[in-house]
């Protein structure tokens, strides 16, 4: 029984890697997408700020990807999430968030919740790197 689920747990991994994957790959070639539209697009070669903050969210999200296939792909070897890949992923995930953020918009304790959460990330990151 043990076995079979060793077996069951490492197809729906393999089956994870290969949609991410996929999922990675559409991203990638939208990100391609929406720059050579915005490039051609008048002005010519001109980018402008609601264009640039699109593109960066796009490629912050690809990156998490990237990240997220690298955890899975971790976990597919050697059967353990690693805790600084997961930490990065989180903050490439809070970074996106702070580019696309509309600060006018939101109410002050919405931007303390963000900054916490950044400084968390940064306090874990800190100690696991001292720690290995």
């Amino acid at each position: 029984m043990l076995e079979f689920l060793k077996t069951f747990e490492r197809a729906i991994t393999s089956t994870l890697l290969g949609l991410m994957m996929i999922v990675v790959s559409l991203a990638t070639l939208e990100l391609t997408w929406i720059i050579l539209q915005d490039i051609i697009s008048p002005p010519v070669f001109l980018l402008g700020i609601s264009e640039l903050l699109d593109i960066f969210a796009l490629f912050l999200l690809v990156l998490i990807g990237v990240e997220l296939l690298e955890t899975i792909k971790a976990y597919l070897k050697e059967s353990v999430v690693h805790f600084d890949v997961v930490l990065s992923v989180a903050m490439i995930a809070i970074a996106r968030k702070v580019i696309i953020l509309d600060v006018k918009e939101l109410p002050g304790m919405t931007l303390v919740g963000i900054a916490a959460i950044i400084l968390a990330l940064a306090a874990a990151k800190y100690f696991y790197r001292r720690a290995t």
